[in-house]
Order: C-alpha cells, then structure tokens, then sequence
C-alpha cells in the first residue's frame, strides 16, 4: 500500500472509542495532563518507521514473535510474550473496548451496565459473522475519518455552546459540583489544568515520569506490537512506511482539540453531573461512585449534536469498538492456537485448532467481563489512566527486550528470557497491589504501602525498565554469545548484511511443515506469508487439500463457513502467488529524492511536536 492507507490506519488502530470515552474523561477530571500519552506517540511512531521497520524488514519476518525467535533462538521467549500479550489484550484492550461500549450504550438507551455488555458482544458476534478480515485497513480508515469529522463537527457544537476559548480557560476553574463532600479537594479542578508538565512530587503526571517513564511502554506499543508493525510492513517500500509514520504522527495532534478539550468543555456545561463528586449521588447518575468524568463525551453527543449526526455518531463509535473486538478476539485466538496450543499439539488438526480458537475467545469474554467492575472503578473512574498504568506494569519489560534485541549484538536468549521474566514477575506484583490497595478517593487517607504511596507509576517503569536492562545485560555478558546468524540482518547495524541463499531459499519438501501452518494462519484470519528478504520476492503460499474436506456434508460447510475456515475445493494444493496488497516490503533501496523529501517532514514533524509540547507544558 502507499502512505496514506498505511499512515490512516496506524492512526485508526490506534484512536478509537476508548480513546474518546477515556480521553475526553481525562480532560474533565483533571486537565489537559493525559495529552502527553498522545503527543509522545507522536515521536514512537517516528521511531518505528526510521529505526525499528528497516530491522523488521532485513531480517524477513512478518510477525514479532517471528522476529523473536529468529533473533533469540528457543521457543520459551516467544511462549512469553505470547502468554504476556494475552493478559495485555485482557487488561487493557478487550475489557476496555466493552467498557466503552457500555457507557455508550448506557447513556443512551439508559440500560444497565451488563445487559449493555450483553448487547454490544451479540452484537459484535453478528458483526463477526457477516464481516471479514480482508480489508480490515481501509474498514478503519473510512470509521476513523467519520469518527474524526463527527469529533471536529462536536468541538464546533461544543465551543460555541461554552462561548469560545477564554470561555473555557475561565469557565473549567469554576466548574465546581454544587454537591461534594464537605472539607475536601473533591470536584476542584487542578491548577495546574492546563500544563502536562506537572510537580514531580506531588502530581498526578509527574514530569520527569512523562519524559521517560511514559515512553518505555509507549516505545512497545508503537514499535514493537504486532498490530501496528504489520500495518507497516503492508506498505510498498520503506519510503512509503516513514510517509506513513509521518501521516500518523501529524493525525496524533488533532485528539487534543477533537476529544480533550470538548471532555472539559462537557464538565463546564454539565458540572454537577460529569464533574460529580459525591460518592452516592454519583451511583445515581452513572452507575459508578468513583466517578462519571467519563461520561463526559457521549453527554456532549447526546446533548449537543442534531438528531440524524447524533445516530450516525452513535453508530459510527459502536461500529469501531466491534471492529476492534473482532481484530482483537482473532489477534487472541491466533496468538493461542498458533504460538501456545501448537507448540504443545504439533499435530493438530485445523478442525480442532478452529475449535480451541473459538472456546479460547469465549473463556476471554467472560475474564473480560469480570474485569470490567475494576477497569470502571480504577484510577479514579478515569479510563484513560487506568488504561497507561497496566501498561507501565506490563510492556516495560518487553520494550527493553526488543530496543537490546535490535541494538546491542550481545544480547543472547537467555539474557532476554531472564531479563523478561525478572522484569514481567516485578510489574505483576506492582500491578496486583495496585488492584489491592487502590487509589483513594479524594476524601480518603492514603494509607497504602510506601510503594504505591510514594512511587507514581511512570516512575516506576523508570525503575522496572532499568531493572530488567541490569538483568539482560548481566546474564547476556555471563553466557555465551549469540550465533552469527542470531545477529546477521537482526539489529540495526547488522541489518545490511549479505544474505546467506542457503537460509532464504525454501523448497516445497524442505519446508512443508512451515507452509501449512502458515496456511492455517491465514484460513483463520491472519495474514500468512513467507518472505525472502534478500532478494525482494515474497515465497508461495501452499494450501493442503484432504479428501475429507472435499466430502464435507452441508452442515459441516455451513460450520466452517461460521467459523471463518473456507471450503478447499481439490486441486488447491497448487503453490499460488499471494495477493498484491499482502506483498511485504522486501528492500531497504529507497529512492535518494523521496528519501530527502520524508527526511525533510521528518524535521518538520519533530520541530512541531517540540513547540506544542513546549507550548503546553
């Protein structure tokens, strides 16, 4: 694909309705500060398309854990960050995403929180049905451009409303609830509102932790997660990748004036009911006594908007939180059937791989489900923060992973398990005293123990990323050095190596085993391919045909088809040529006046990230 596709759904795979349930959230209940999360983005996007893609595409791989195992050799540090990235999608996307979904839902229909759950995965099940994975990019796009024309048409409504800038400027220190507890901060608005940059100490974002302790996890997410290098390895070469590492990067600036600032604006026209600040009167209002600042969107679209934009809104926001389960619940489904259950039943049948997929996706539903009371009751009732500090317990470690993995030749697996082992076993104690000793309320005592009390979570990705750098560094020098062709085309300063024939050619007898579970990766969803990154040609795919699915009985068909797994018809084993838009960038040539022009925006692009968070901070 070119840029504009690749840079379009990076961004749409990144924004969603979480981003304008919890974002506008942030806004209302303490500020501009949570823009930080979207303006460091702005500079990891930048860094995967100029440092960490040309890695990805000399060394061949179309996804992480295949880079990965490539690298470290073994199976074990792939099993992990496999394991890791199914707790990731539990904790921070699936619940999230139906959370979001069911403040929609609720505020709109007023139903309860669990038959607007109910709702939303019926829904999303027919969605799933129905749909296809084919032309998930372009699907994104098109959502986030409506959703992104409904947010400026709402920021529109929504200043004119308020009466302007100074309006809201004045109008957000006084927007004081009328009920709140007596001889407490509860419902005052920080001053410190419209800074990112806030007291070391005794703030809510602490500056020091918004320079580094933020761009550890952000670095994995944007670097490093799968969803979002595969939408650049879809671009048809590297030039064309950083042009849409730049279109994602400039599109990060609009979420401040397209969600934030409307979330403020919502506490200045609503205050007593998005700015509520009694616990009981609170539950009577949304449902939730922590909090309702995160109401504070779908208030705006509902109040603000005419009838027919205010259903195409709704519609359009439900729509992408389904099209992100559905992405996600096939991301899961792949990462256990295809990096766990087979590593356990290597010769398992499609049939049964189809079916674990389906049980695993429904034992996720219901975990998520779960954990929806703790996600609405986290952080204050803020979304969006609850969303980054999962994350600064969780991807630390695979950051520092993957930045050692392609930057220093040393690295060997076992500095890399240990290191991701420490490092994970840190976080998840963290993490799992944060659920039990939770934040207080405003007019509560701090009573938790010094850990929490004391240490804000971004800097403790500070301290969990330098303790599992100490532990890859120390056991990597203690143990013996990776393999030649662990490194050759692996990290950065091996990444134009010659490449050796006798590892990229791959015959039809030679590596059948690996064509067919390439294959069914693609029957379930999943871009398969093979690639041959030396010489820029994309290897066959291969499809097995069995004389028992040719004979399938209608029901069975029927089965199939529901499940997403094609009738083969006999005959299809016949190596066939992927389809052009699945091609993968093969080559690091760029062509030298593109390679000046992107290089020219990248300057331009960082100038102006450097001035809006100066500007603010």
């Amino acid at each position: 694909m070119t840029w504009w596709p690749v840079g379009a759904s990076l961004f749409a795979s990144n924004i969603g309705s979480g981003h304008f349930i919890g974002l506008a959230g942030s806004g209302a209940a303490a500020g501009i500060g949570a823009i930080a999360y979207e303006w460091n983005g702005m500079l990891m996007v930048l860094l995967l398309g100029w440092l960490f893609l040309p890695i990805y595409i000399a060394s061949g791989v179309t996804t992480m854990p295949e880079y990965l195992q490539r690298r470290f050799g073994g199976k074990r540090t792939q099993l992990f960050i496999a394991i890791l990235s199914l707790f990731i999608y539990i904790f921070t996307k699936i619940s999230v995403d139906m959370y979001a979904g069911t403040v929609f839902i609720q505020q709109a229909l007023q139903w309860n929180i669990y038959l607007s759950v109910v709702l939303l995965l019926s829904v999303t099940a027919v969605y799933t049905v129905a749909g296809g994975l084919a032309a998930v990019i372009y699907t994104d796009a098109v959502q986030t451009a409506i959703m992104l024309a409904g947010a400026l048409t709402l920021m529109g409504f929504s200043f004119a409303e308020v009466g302007g800038w100074n309006a809201l400027m004045e109008g957000y220190a006084n927007a004081i609830p009328s009920v709140r507890v007596p001889n407490s901060t509860c419902g005052i608005p920080r001053d410190d509102a419209f800074h990112i940059f806030r007291d070391p100490v005794n703030s809510d974002l602490p500056w020091p932790g918004v320079i580094i302790g933020m761009s550890i996890p952000s670095m994995w997410y944007w670097c490093s997660d799968q969803v979002m290098v595969q939408r650049s390895l879809a671009a048809k070469t590297l030039t064309h990748a950083k042009g849409g590492s730049l279109l994602a990067s400039y599109l990060k600036i609009l979420p401040f004036f397209a969600v934030m600032l409307p979330g403020m604006i919502s506490r200045i026209l609503y205050t007593d009911d998005v700015a509520c600040a009694d616990p009981e009167l609170c539950k009577q209002i949304c449902g939730n006594a922590v909090g309702c600042s995160d109401t504070a969107y779908v208030r705006l679209v509902m109040e603000l908007l005419p009838a027919g934009l205010r259903g195409l809104m709704m519609a359009v926001m439900i729509a992408a939180l389904m099209s992100s389960l559905t992405s996600i619940f096939n991301s899961a489904s792949t990462i256990f059937t295809m990096d766990l259950w087979k590593s356990f039943r290597s010769s398992a049948s499609e049939w049964e791989l189809m079916i674990v997929g389906r049980v695993f996706v429904l034992v996720l539903v219901v975990v998520s489900v779960l954990w929806i009371p703790v996600v609405q009751a986290s952080q204050g009732g803020q979304l969006f923060i609850y969303i980054q500090s999962i994350s600064t317990y969780l991807q630390p470690p695979v950051s520092i992973i993957f930045l050692v993995g392609c930057f220093w030749r040393r690295t060997n697996e076992k500095g890399a398990f240990w290191g991701l082992a420490v490092g994970l076993l840190v976080g998840c104690i963290r993490m799992f005293l944060d659920f039990i000793y939770p934040t207080p309320l405003c007019y509560e005592e701090d009573d938790r123990p010094a850990v929490l009390k004391y240490v804000h979570y971004l800097y403790f990705s500070v301290l969990l990323s330098f303790i599992t750098m100490a532990v890859v560094v120390v056991v990597s020098l203690a143990t013996e050095e990776p393999k030649p062709e662990q490194i050759s085309r692996l990290t950065w300063f091996t990444r134009f190596d010659p490449v050796e024939p006798k590892e990229q050619v791959f015959t039809v007898e030679g590596s059948s085993q690996t064509l067919e579970a390439v294959t069914q990766m693609d029957e379930m969803g999943v871009t398969g391919r093979e690639q041959e990154s030396g010489n820029g040609k994309a290897c066959h795919h291969r499809k097995d045909s069995a004389s028992s699915v040719q004979s399938q009985s209608r029901l069975m068909s029927a089965l199939y088809w529901l499940c997403g797994i094609e009738r083969r018809e006999e005959g299809e084993n016949n190596l066939v040529m992927p389809p052009a838009p699945e091609q993968a960038i093969c080559s690091l040539k760029e062509k030298p006046h593109l390679r000046i022009i992107v290089n020219i925006n990248l300057i331009i692009c960082l100038s102006v990230t450097a001035f809006i968070i100066g500007y603010w901070a």
